[in-house]
């Protein structure tokens, strides 16, 4: 398991389900111009580990024997189903995400690429990213995957330090993860790696140092993620009872900073709260969900948001990967739920993403996304405070932006800001 990619819509929004279809003036899904059908995303989920990481809450299982013919044979299922309903958008992106995806092997890689090209036949290039570590083992089948057909590595590097990487459960080494930086550099023409901060006892200048050697490397994308305490966990665990202490907020705000100024030193820029990108390296994929476009994901507890009989519709599949598969193979599909997304939920979920991103949210795509006009979807005195105070602000489109102040404080802005 790398980092949150599929799902951040419903982790935002979960429980705000509307039961009832509402009908849209602008239906997600329907033309870009005449006759012209939107791109679309695709979400694939691994479900598998080799080990559980002690702060993930994911969904990731261990197990000891995978039938992968199984599973891959009901993804492609699966995609066949959403293919059928969703017809012949274009494919913009592909992520396989996890899990671990890259314990899959590249020929099971390669079926299911092959399948949703067929599906969705791309106008242009798509960009498809399978998110690996980088253990021995799975470094060994890069070569592998590129040849399959992803073009984009997202490697779960996590830290450079052997002290930090058994403090966070992971399996590789740093020596093992810089040997997978230069791997992915020399094979892939797009390479991202992520690094989790905040760690307990962590100083500026051990991270200055650790992101200098990491961004050496010539990545063209980092993934930067706070380590946080997410409950149920066993770092959940150790932090009730004292044993477990992370940074002040003061020291996270400067460790925050640091990256931005390191990020910058090697030319990669912030595009969004914890991303930094080389100018036209910004994460195609992740955009997607940034940007409230359609996505459908398949997989054990995918989330997708997608148009079903032209309504905007939140769908979750079965979350346990035995249950999802045994669905699959059922009813032809995976599917636990799927509710319609009434204007006033689009609008707070397209907030909730579009103010991490350093573009900002526009009027007019907001309206035409949502239903909703984008200052009716915001409290005007928390609106009108946020701005006093140098936290958000106009774009030159008419839009709103969280500024550099502002996303500092975004979770505790978002909260009182979004209606």
């Amino acid at each position: 398991m790398n980092h949150p990619h599929p799902v951040p819509l419903p982790r935002a929004g979960e429980g705000e389900q509307q039961s009832r279809r509402v009908p849209s003036p602008a239906l997600a899904g329907q033309g870009q111009g005449e006759g012209r059908a939107e791109p679309l995303a695709l979400y694939v989920h691994w479900p598998f580990c080799a080990s559980r990481c002690p702060y993930c809450d994911f969904n990731s299982h261990v197990r000891d024997r995978i039938d992968e013919a199984r599973f891959r044979d009901a993804l492609l299922a699966d995609l066949a189903y959403e293919a059928a309903r969703l017809g012949a958008r274009p494919l913009a992106s592909i992520f396989f995400g996890g899990g671990t995806p890259s314990l899959m092997s590249p020929p099971t890689v390669a079926r299911l690429i092959e399948a949703a090209l067929r599906a969705f036949p791309p106008e242009t290039t798509p960009e498809i990213t399978l998110e690996a570590n980088p253990t021995s083992v799975e470094a060994a089948k890069l070569a592998g995957f590129r040849d399959a057909g992803v073009n984009r590595i997202s490697m779960g590097i996590q830290a450079l330090d052997d002290v930090a990487l058994a403090f966070l459960g992971r399996r590789h080494t740093a020596a093992q993860a810089l040997t997978a930086l230069e791997t992915a550099r020399a094979l892939f023409p797009r390479a991202s790696f992520d690094l989790i901060y905040a760690r307990p006892g962590q100083t500026v200048v051990a991270w200055r140092e650790e992101l200098r050697h990491a961004l050496g490397f010539g990545l063209d994308h980092l993934s930067l993620y706070q380590l946080t305490i997410e409950p149920g966990t066993p770092f959940a665990r150790l932090a009730a009872r004292g044993e477990l202490v992370l940074p002040d907020e003061e020291t996270q705000a400067a460790l925050y900073q640091a990256t931005e100024q390191e990020a910058a030193r090697a030319g990669l820029a912030s595009y969004e709260v914890s991303n930094y990108a080389a100018p036209g390296a910004e994460s195609r994929h992740n955009l997607a969900y940034w940007r409230y476009d359609d996505y459908a994901g398949i997989g054990p507890g995918a989330h997708g948001r997608i148009p079903v009989h032209g309504v905007p519709t939140a769908t979750v599949r079965v979350r346990a990967p035995e249950a999802w598969a045994e669905a699959v193979e059922r009813q032809g599909h995976g599917v636990r739920e799927e509710e319609p997304l009434a204007p006033g939920t689009r609008a707070r979920e397209a907030l909730l993403m579009g103010l991490r991103l350093a573009e900002g949210v526009e009027p007019a795509r907001f309206r035409a996304r949502t239903g909703v006009d984008l200052d009716d979807a915001l409290e005007p005195e928390a609106l009108a405070a946020a701005k006093a105070a140098g936290l958000v602000a106009r774009t030159q489109a008419g839009g709103w932006v969280a500024t550099r102040a502002g996303r500092l404080r975004l979770d505790a802005l978002l909260p009182v800001l979004v209606r």
